[in-house]
């Protein structure tokens, strides 16, 4: 059965089309707004996003949610458009919209026909000076944020477990308060609020512009010339995005979070791992392929030994997201059998880790890894806006365009030994935060 895996992936591995380079050109605007152009030219779209190096880490202490609370408010009126108005143009155009909000970026994106992105151009640089905002929009928008923590956090025991788990994770650094915000201060969020973050951060010099699609970079220049490069600079844009940091942990953390709409408990682990770094990314990719090693699929081996052999656990899997501005986590969960109890799933999960770090790495598996990643890296070139996201993503990460493009054959590069080496320096308990989600006890 080995050799049939083996040859398979051979077969796939020069099936595959060769590595090639996405079309992708850059430039900077006088005042200072990266432009990222994306060709790919299959169909007549065009994808047009804008982000901001400003996500929910970088709020003032006590207004947690102002960043996505200014996301919301953005789809409001400015002083030539309506409420409602942008979203409206552009179904009105056959395309799409929305925003998004994370921990270190915060963007907005439109989808169209690639000849209305002019439009899309004059409109989205409309509102990142001219927005405008009154008591009763604050009160409104307010409403709908403090809507949306209740249907995504306060009735999922899920998302308030990991809620708690980040808290735990991160005793100093932003990335322990939930992008959406702490409720209690949600509530008493405010107009000055807002516009005090909208003034700091929405401006051209603290902007990336990302366009991808079927366009031409000396047009896509000449419109963001026209459009944005009117912008004045913001000169009192902070320099540096100051963050907090975590102490070293010298302690092992646990919590157990227990709700009475559990039916299914599960111990989840995390641990501080290293993000992806601008010019130095092979750790990163060596924690990559050890999350699929350890927990990526049905072949890995906390699948194979937790699911499998000693039918200990129904689900178990690994998680690693590297594009992350400030150190990231390494996690690890493990969902118990029937009549097995938490603490048997996690001692067979620490089994399974012990065993992995004495026995190392089947060369085999990692080949067959390789060429699933190098599969997916090639076939991720269709979505021309998961491109976009891509590159938003890392550059407003502290990632560059090249480090986006060096990122496939850095994945490849990776040997058994690097990931075993970060494997001993990131799987150690005395750094990690353990978690357990359980029902509440039944009382007699």
């Amino acid at each position: 059965m080995i050799r049939f895996v083996l040859s398979l992936a051979t077969l796939i591995a020069a099936s595959l089309p060769a590595w090639a380079g996405d079309q992708v050109s850059t430039f900077y605007l006088d005042n200072g707004m990266e432009v990222v152009v994306i060709e790919e030219h299959r169909a007549p779209v065009a994808v047009h996003m804008v982000w901001y190096r400003a996500g929910s880490a970088d709020e003032p202490v006590g207004q947690s949610g102002v960043a996505h609370f200014l996301e919301h408010l953005l789809f409001k009126g400015t002083e030539t458009l309506a409420p409602g108005e942008f979203s409206a143009t552009v179904a009105k155009q056959g395309g799409n919209d929305n925003a998004f909000t994370s921990y270190d970026y915060t963007a907005y994106f439109q989808r169209v026909a690639a000849d209305r992105l002019e439009l899309m151009m004059r409109m989205e640089s409309d509102r990142m000076v001219n927005l405008q905002l009154d008591q009763s929009d604050i009160k409104t928008e307010r409403d709908v944020i403090l809507e949306e923590r209740n249907m995504r956090v306060e009735n999922n025991p899920s998302a308030l477990f990991r809620e708690q788990k980040n808290a735990v994770q991160y005793l100093n650094h932003r990335y322990g308060v939930p992008v959406i915000g702490w409720r209690h201060e949600m509530e008493e969020l405010g107009l000055d609020d807002a516009l005090s973050f909208y003034s700091t951060y929405y401006s051209p010099n603290n902007a990336i512009l990302v366009v991808a699609g079927d366009v031409d970079p000396e047009e896509v220049r000449r419109l963001a010339d026209k459009y944005y490069g009117v912008i004045p600079a913001n000169p009192d844009l902070p320099q540096q995005r100051y963050r907090s940091q975590e102490p070293p942990q010298t302690a092992e953390r646990r919590m157990t979070y227990r709700d009475a709409r559990v039916a299914q408990p599960y111990v989840s682990r995390s641990y501080l791992a290293p993000e992806r770094d601008a010019g130095a990314q092979e750790k990163a990719a060596a924690l990559t392929l050890l999350a699929e090693i350890l927990g990526g699929g049905q072949t890995s081996v906390l699948v194979e030994k937790l699911q499998f052999e000693s039918q200990k656990a129904v689900y178990a899997a690994a998680f690693y997201e590297g594009t992350s501005l400030d150190d990231t986590t390494f996690s690890l969960v493990a969902v118990p059998a029937q009549g097995v109890s938490l603490q048997e799933v996690e001692d067979a999960m620490d089994k399974v880790l012990k065993d992995f770090m004495a026995t190392g790495i089947d060369p085999d598996q990692l080949e067959r890894i390789k060429t699933q990643i190098r599969a997916s890296e090639i076939y991720a070139r269709d979505d021309v806006e998961g491109l976009a996201n891509r590159y938003g993503r890392a550059l407003t990460q502290g990632l560059t365009v090249q480090d986006v493009q060096d990122w496939p054959d850095i994945l490849q590069a990776v040997n058994a030994d690097d990931i075993m080496a970060v494997a001993r320096e990131v799987l150690d308990r005395r750094q990690s935060v353990t978690g357990w989600m359980m029902a509440e006890e039944v009382t007699q």
